[in-house]
């Protein structure tokens, strides 16, 4: 089976088992028709994904993984926060009167910054450093700005990456402050697992290992039924990756520099609500 695969299925198995509900609390989030969306949690998971093994897709059902990349070019090329940049619906529920999420994701990357070198935003410096400073143990980006967090629509999720290079491998560790297991667990682990094979490849640098950080991993109450399904399929083996290995310019690679190779998945036609 795929490894992404055995992960998922280890966490949501032990979230569904041991994990703690929230329903004797008042939370934020609401169902469409206005309820409260409760969540069953466990704090504090640790996933790592050996990049140099295969790539981190689940199979027991598919990602969309065109769109996946749609949204990280979205944020990490673009640097948008328009969601007509954008070439899918999903943060539609969140956009405001101006057509943007507010100064949430990109715009926060966006930004320029004065550092002894020069002035850079956080994508430009990653870059620079992976180039002049390989050894540093300060290549990292952080878009929680606290300045900011009362103009962004939804406050960051997955909000800090940190790159290290060790010999020739550039590993990374993704935090996420939240992770909504169903809709989106693979779909940010598949993102940020093709965000190190970009920053790698452009750097001279080989993908080693993802590391996923997530303080709340939580499945919803109106996910539990579709998830119980889910668990009980046999996964297929992973998948191959491939990159566009001409390109050595990160703000070339586009949705079609990358695809799946003999993706077989299940079929999931059921509808996933998304608490707002």
């Amino acid at each position: 089976m795929s490894y992404a695969d055995q992960v998922f299925i280890e966490n949501c198995k032990d979230i569904l088992a041991n994990g703690v509900w929230d329903t004797d609390q008042e939370v934020r989030p609401r169902w469409e028709d206005g309820t409260a969306a409760h969540t069953i949690k466990k704090f504090g998971i640790v996933n790592r994904y050996d990049l140099t093994k295969e790539f981190p897709v689940i199979t027991i059902r598919r990602c969309a993984f065109k769109s996946c990349l749609d949204e990280l070019l979205w944020i990490w090329q673009k640097k948008s926060n328009r969601v007509a940049d954008l070439n899918s619906h999903i943060w539609d529920s969140w956009v405001d009167e101006n057509g943007t999420i507010g100064k949430a994701y990109g715009y926060q990357l966006g930004i320029k910054h004065k550092y002894r070198e020069g002035e850079f935003d956080q994508v430009d410096r990653i870059l620079y450093d992976l180039k002049h400073n390989p050894a540093s143990r300060r290549i990292l980006s952080n878009i929680y700005n606290h300045h900011d967090l009362y103009e962004m629509e939804l406050y960051p999720c997955a909000y800090s990456l940190t790159l290290n290079v060790s010999g020739n491998k550039l590993n990374g560790i993704l935090n996420q402050r939240s992770q909504d297991m169903l809709t989106a667990n693979n779909w940010n682990v598949c993102q940020y697992a093709a965000l190190l094979c970009m920053f790698a490849q452009v750097s001279g640098f080989v993908p080693g290992e993802l590391v996923h950080v997530i303080a709340d991993a939580h499945i919803y109450d109106r996910h539990v039924p579709m998830l119980e399904k889910l668990l009980t399929r046999e996964p297929y083996p992973a998948p191959v990756f491939w990159m566009d290995e001409t390109i050595e310019d990160f703000y070339r690679f586009t949705r079609d520099s990358f695809r799946l190779e003999n993706y077989r998945y299940h079929e999931f036609s059921e509808k996933i609500p998304v608490a707002v």
